[in-house]
């Protein structure tokens, strides 16, 4: 059996999460068979170790610690299959081996004001993510171990100089010796570099001396092993006195704290993600931990089965002249084996065909992976954790790293259910779903989520424990809150809304009440017309999910009729971007009043027998076109919601051809200023509400703004232009073609019917041949006869015939 020097703790420092670490660990304690394993960790870790064995415990997972009352101060120790600390818990729970954990307690680090920001980010003591420190001859910078030990080396790459000497070593031969030399590494590192910076290191070190001393002095100095990270292996060496590391521990700030183990990701393992101790690939560091031979052709297959599912044309032929290329880079480069660097090399050039797009999904999906881990249901928990769980298993939503979209048809009892889930976590500030445009209907009855867990939702549902111990009491109870703290009218009615989509009927009264009295004092427009909108679409989910909003519907009417009486004067006298915003609002409240309208018909249409039906919106539509010619004859309203207005009336068939034409006449006319006319032509036909294709359709207003704009004077050009450019680019590019044919041909001034010379843009006459090629298609969809049956009628075998009031012909041209 392989011996060690020296009569003290056996000391493995090692690189967190790293895979030859952790071969090095499990190969040193099965060697030095230690009796006690002291860990790298949160000590109130200690009773949830027992955890480790059970088998609904599958790495990646996390220790998580947070303040009991406050639990946004928290605090992450991420563990995967490859780490050495779970490893040596893994090794520790199949010998019998008591683990304890031995860094400075949550309790004073989560104290701390920066406290949990540093524990979430990960500990310094690895190499790689240590802080440098200076001493008198050495500037205060942050140091990368990895990176020291590498140039020192000759490498530019430290993940390539650690893959060479750790993850590429064989196994046999001394198992100690790895520690040995990468001890005194740190050792001269320590010397040159002090702390890194970092005084809480020098805290942290004194508690782990402590917990050393503490186990040997109970198992004896030659049966302790302690794991930790390389950078503290020097500081636990050091000879220094109890009563000094008493006297830096005292006094230490204290909070009570709860711990947990909760899933993780290979994805927040990356360091790409912000954590202080992660790796650059943990998708790659898991298979060569896994791998139990020919790493190199495992992954490369691997990745042939993942393009192939891609729908790539990957071949084993591929598989093979990859890893040779591999293998001969390996060689060119003078590295022991391929790496990382070289296996994508290969892929680049033999699988992707010299393309990176392919390579990120490789990247994406293997290099760093979408891993989530599961933890036991005995594992301590918040309640309204477990009844998320719980809600989560009988829906059958089951938590996944990987992004996916979820379709959703609330006419289903299931998916209706997933749906109340999903809303009241976003309204509890969970964001495991957000909501995003349906694919294929625009219908209220369908909805689609985007769904991914992330390891941070743990901590939100901690937070979110304090509303209650359901998911239903907590979303009640939050949105009650939220009521009553809203700073604005349409922050309540956007929480209305979310209420109904959540179906909270305890919460509905409070929020409605809270409603009506802001509702009754807000006397801006603005704020008004804010609010309608969401109010009214409240109704329509209402609706759809069979919710009662009798209440909420007199509340949106009151709001709609609050909006007519306040809104012509307070259009008046706006400057450029207020005007801009107050178009935004009235094409808000015309959809809102045009869905009210809908609603109320269709209350009334579905009244009872002998029951007379509620008259939600009755006649609004009128007073609401009644508001809108108001605005768009008055003068004194700006220009932009001027024309906004008439457009609208045109569309709706409130005002003749004529009548259009009237209103921009004046409105373009010499007297009026060019800036306010390009304004209300911006209200007219900005591309946001379709004014292109009335221009297209409409020779005689195209005639109009192209007259006012040849007319307008060289020194106002310039000011206009930018406007203008803003309205016309908004168009589909076919419009702007269209229109710029249709100005370059001229446009008519007979209106908007077929004049006597043809359409511009198009021939002066029907080419007869061109229109006769279609009535073989027509016949082939119509029927086989179509226009030429078999009586004189054409008859049932006939298809189509005389008397169905279709002439093929006319329908061509």
């Amino acid at each position: 059996m392989t011996t060690r020097a020296g009569e003290g703790p056996l000391l493995l420092g090692v690189r967190h999460h790293g895979p030859g670490s952790a071969r090095a660990v499990r190969a040193a304690l099965e060697a030095g068979a230690p009796r006690v394993v002291l860990i790298e960790g949160p000590p109130e870790a200690d009773a949830l170790v027992a955890l480790a064995a059970d088998e609904g415990m599958r790495p990646p997972v996390a220790l998580l610690a947070h303040v009991v009352d406050e639990p946004g101060r928290s605090a992450f120790w991420p563990l995967a299959e490859f780490s050495p600390e779970w490893v040596a818990i893994k090794w520790a729970a199949g010998a019998g081996v008591p683990v304890r954990f031995m860094d400075l307690p949550a309790a004073h680090s989560l104290a701390r004001a920066e406290g949990a920001q540093d524990a979430a980010e990960g500990e310094p003591g690895e190499p790689g993510d240590a802080g440098a420190a200076g001493d008198a001859d050495v500037d205060a910078v942050r140091i990368d171990p990895l990176a020291v030990l590498a140039e020192a080396a000759g490498y530019d790459d430290p993940e390539r100089w650690w893959e060479d000497v750790v993850e590429h070593r064989h196994g046999g031969g001394d198992a100690f010796a790895p520690f040995d030399a990468l001890g005194e590494a740190m050792g001269a590192l320590r010397e040159e570099y002090g702390t890194g910076g970092h005084d809480r290191d020098l805290v942290r070190e004194a508690y782990m001396r402590i917990q050393v001393r503490v186990a040997q002095r109970e198992f004896g100095a030659a049966d302790v092993a302690v794991v930790c990270g390389a950078w503290h292996v020097p500081a636990l060496r050091q000879k220094v006195t109890a009563a000094a590391d008493r006297a830096l521990l005292k006094g230490l700030p204290k909070v009570k704290v709860d711990m947990t183990w909760v899933p993780w990701t290979h994805r927040r393992l990356s360091r790409a993600s912000g954590y202080g101790a992660g790796i650059a690939s943990p998708g790659w560091y898991g298979h060569l931990f896994g791998a139990p031979d020919r790493p190199v052709e495992r992954w490369l297959t691997k990745v042939a089965r993942l393009l192939r599912d891609e729908d790539r044309m990957v071949s084993s032929a591929h598989v093979i002249e990859a890893v040779r290329l591999a293998d001969t880079l390996a060689v060119m480069r003078g590295r022991p084996l391929p790496g990382l660097t070289e296996t994508t090399d290969a892929i680049r050039a033999v699988m992707c065909e010299g393309s990176d797009v392919p390579l990120s999904l490789v990247h994406d999906k293997l290099v760093v992976g979408d891993v989530l881990g599961e933890v036991p249901d005995s594992a301590p928990a918040v309640p309204l954790q477990r009844d998320l769980t719980r809600l989560q298993r009988k829906l059958r939503l089951k938590p996944e790293a990987l992004e996916r979209e979820l379709e959703l048809d609330l006419r289903k009892d299931t998916d209706a259910a997933r749906s109340r889930l999903l809303h009241r976590l976003r309204l509890l500030g969970i964001g495991w779903g957000e909501p995003v445009e349906s694919r294929g209907s625009t219908g209220t009855f369908r909805e689609t989520w985007r769904l991914r867990w992330e390891p941070e939702l743990s901590v939100r549902v901690a937070e979110a424990g304090v509303w209650g111990t359901t998911v239903l009491a907590s979303a009640t109870a939050r949105a009650e809150s939220d009521a009553v703290g809203a700073g604005a009218l349409s922050d309540v009615t956007a929480l209305a809304e979310r209420c109904l989509l959540a179906e909270l009927p305890d919460a509905l009264p409070v929020v409605m009440r809270v409603l009506a009295d802001r509702a009754a004092l807000d006397a801006d427009v603005g704020h008004l017309a804010q609010a309608l909108p969401a109010l009214v679409r409240s109704l329509r989910y209402g609706d759809v999910r069979g919710t009662d909003t009798v209440a909420l519907g007199e509340v949106a009417v009151g709001l709609a009729e609050r909006v007519f009486v306040g809104l012509p004067p307070a259009c008046a006298g706006l400057d450029g971007d207020a005007a801009l915003e107050m178009r935004g609002h009235v094409d808000a409240v015309h959809q809102a009043v045009g869905l009210l309208g809908e609603l109320g018909e269709g209350r009334a249409g579905a009244g009872e027998a002998g029951v007379r039906p509620t008259p939600l919106g009755a006649g609004m539509r009128g007073r609401w076109y009644s508001v809108l010619r108001v605005l768009g004859e008055r003068e004194s309203i700006a220009g932009v919601v001027r024309g906004l207005c008439v457009r609208i009336l045109t569309d709706s068939g409130e005002l003749a051809e004529d009548e259009t034409a009237r209103l921009m006449g004046l409105a373009l006319s010499r007297g009026t200023e060019p800036a306010e006319a390009a304004a209300w032509i911006e209200g007219f036909v900005g591309g946001g509400s379709g004014g292109g294709m009335l221009l297209v359709h409409d020779e005689r207003l195209l005639g109009l703004v192209d007259a006012w704009l040849t007319g307008v004077p060289d020194r106002a050009f310039t000011d206009v232009l930018p406007l203008l450019r803003r309205t016309f680019s908004a168009y589909e590019p076919g419009v702007r073609r269209t229109l710029g044919e249709l100005v370059r041909r001229g446009p008519a001034t007979g209106g908007a019917a077929t004049l006597a010379g043809g359409i511009p843009g198009f021939g002066a006459e029907l080419d007869g041949e061109r229109a006769d090629a279609v009535l073989p298609v027509l016949r082939l969809l119509l029927g086989e006869g179509a226009g030429a049956g078999s009586g004189a009628d054409g008859g049932p075998e006939g298809g189509l015939g005389a008397d169905d009031g279709i002439d093929l012909v006319g329908v061509s041209r």
